[in-house]
């Protein structure tokens, strides 16, 4: 692979703003695009009557955007290392804001599938932004605001279900999109005029065949993963698609090793420090999402199930609520513990505090204050890890690949919350309970969920646990941000 080179960035970008106003600016941006991703959780039942569709076809508005972010996610950030983070970042907000637009004009379900794919394309949103952090700001600004930025994932997807829900109970179901359409603007104006260009470039050819074919790859692993369910986990369709994704990962990585400016640099992926954090991230991303999938269903099942608490979704959404701001408020907490001890006890604290919060929630479960308790708990636990899995990478990466290096980090999470999807919904439809006519899950499959949440968790602080202690690496992550100073600390 050729050489980075620091490439001033081009004229005409905003002014040198205040490093406060970027990482707001960054920060609203990400909680923005995870708002996107629980839009539709409200009207997930009334879509095939919006539609006039069948269930099993509505579903892929919901698929296609998870598809559409597993592809964007690496090339946006590759893009951004090559012409310009900042560019990339507009352009992710420019998806959100055109798909935002499509879904809001729709009415049948190609226009709404097809929005709903663009704006899974604005996913990279966060790790292009995390990136530009190492670019642009001070030494000492560097850990607490990477902590921040990441915890806007879990801010935006804990404060989307309310408003979402509130928003579907009082006005028309395109309302939601139109929302999302106008913060897109916000926050896209918000970029223009406050975050500068980044100032590292690797210039370069786009590896188009390497982008292809981990697009092929990853497409064919979470469809089968997310769509196994319904097709069936021994169907021809579902072990095809495994199989062509094994095959094409396997011939990809082979492409990839031998051209001169790979999408991925895997000899890089392969460091320890990077290799181990990734597998980490595909733990933890299922121990947080396993909350989302079992606490909203037990508080909104009926009371006379005997473990249902009868609320309702917006209910349901406000309790999760306070888990997003318990993640925000402890991001400078996890810069500090990172920048003490280094981001890999951060990461191995944060998974034990999301283990101890699904503990908490499998014994509590009786009242909504439980899962209040339970979902704050786990939240302070993602706040510590989502803090702490940038800085590994950023401590091992060159400043010319963050971009690259953190998106393909970002997706090793998303896998690990298809992965918990997945393997939910098989315990919740094969452990259930009669309930007058109907068939729920039951309470034993829930307290299964928040079990396998906390197993995940305590692997990933297993996994984590074989990170190498590089006392350089971890000060360049929290505490560096000078491009020339970042190349060379991830050199060292």
């Amino acid at each position: 692979m050729s050489d980075a080179l620091d490439r001033p960035a081009p004229p005409g970008g905003p002014a040198p703003a205040h490093p406060t106003a970027v990482v707001a600016v960054l920060a609203f941006g990400g909680i923005v695009v995870s708002l996107m991703q629980t839009l539709v959780i409200p009207i997930v039942g009334q879509l095939p009557q919006y539609l006039n569709a069948s269930a099993s076809d509505t579903a892929w508005a919901i698929t296609a955007t998870l598809l559409a972010a597993a592809v964007a996610t690496p090339v946006m950030g590759r893009l951004g290392d090559m012409y310009g983070k900042r560019r990339m970042l507009l352009l992710s907000m420019a998806m959100l804001v055109i798909g935002s637009v499509v879904a809001g004009l729709s009415d049948s379900l190609v226009p709404m599938i097809v929005g709903r794919a663009l704006q899974g394309l604005s996913s990279g949103v966060i790790p292009l932004g995390i990136s530009i952090l190492r670019d642009e700001l001070p030494a000492e600004r560097l850990g607490s605001a990477t902590a921040m930025i990441s915890a806007s994932l879990g801010v935006g997807g804990a404060l989307g279900l309310p408003a979402a829900a509130l928003i579907a109970d009082n006005f028309d179901w395109h309302t939601l999109f139109w929302t999302s359409a106008a913060l897109g603007v916000v926050a896209l104006v918000l970029v223009l005029v406050t975050v500068p260009e980044s100032r590292v470039r690797t210039g370069g050819r786009f590896d188009l065949p390497g982008a292809a074919g981990m697009a092929a790859g990853l497409v064919s692993l979470l469809l089968a993963i997310s769509k196994g369910a319904d097709w069936g986990w021994t169907s021809g369709t579902t072990l095809g698609l495994f199989a062509a994704a094994v095959v094409i990962l396997l011939v990809w990585g082979f492409y990839e090793l031998r051209v001169d400016q790979p999408l991925v640099d895997l000899r890089t992926t392969a460091r320890p420090q990077v290799l181990i954090t990734n597998l980490a991230s595909v733990a933890i991303g299922f121990g947080m999402f396993s909350m989302s999938l079992v606490i909203p269903q037990l508080l909104q099942l009926p009371e006379e199930t005997g473990y249902g608490l009868g609320q309702s979704l917006l209910a349901a959404g406000l309790v999760m609520a306070p888990s997003g701001l318990v993640m925000m408020a402890l991001a400078p907490v996890s810069a500090l513990l990172s920048r003490a001890k280094g981001p890999k006890i951060t990461l191995m604290t944060g998974a034990l505090i999301v283990a101890a919060g699904y503990g908490l929630n499998v014994l509590l479960m009786d009242e909504v204050w439980h899962f209040v308790l339970a979902s704050c708990v786990i939240g302070a636990g993602i706040g510590f890890t989502y803090g702490a899995m940038p800085a590994l990478i950023m401590g091992a990466v060159p400043a010319s690949e963050t971009g690259a290096a953190n998106s393909l980090n970002t997706l090793m999470r998303s896998i690990g919350t298809s992965v918990a999807s997945a393997v939910a919904g098989v315990v919740l439809a094969q452990m259930t309970t009669s309930f007058g006519p109907y068939t729920l899950p039951g309470e034993g499959g829930f307290r299964t969920v928040l079990a396998l949440g906390a197993g995940a968790a305590l692997l990933g602080f297993a996994i984590a646990a074989f990170i190498p202690r590089r006392r350089a690496a971890a000060a360049a992550a929290v505490g560096e941000a000078v491009p020339g100073k970042a190349a060379e600390a991830s050199r060292a």
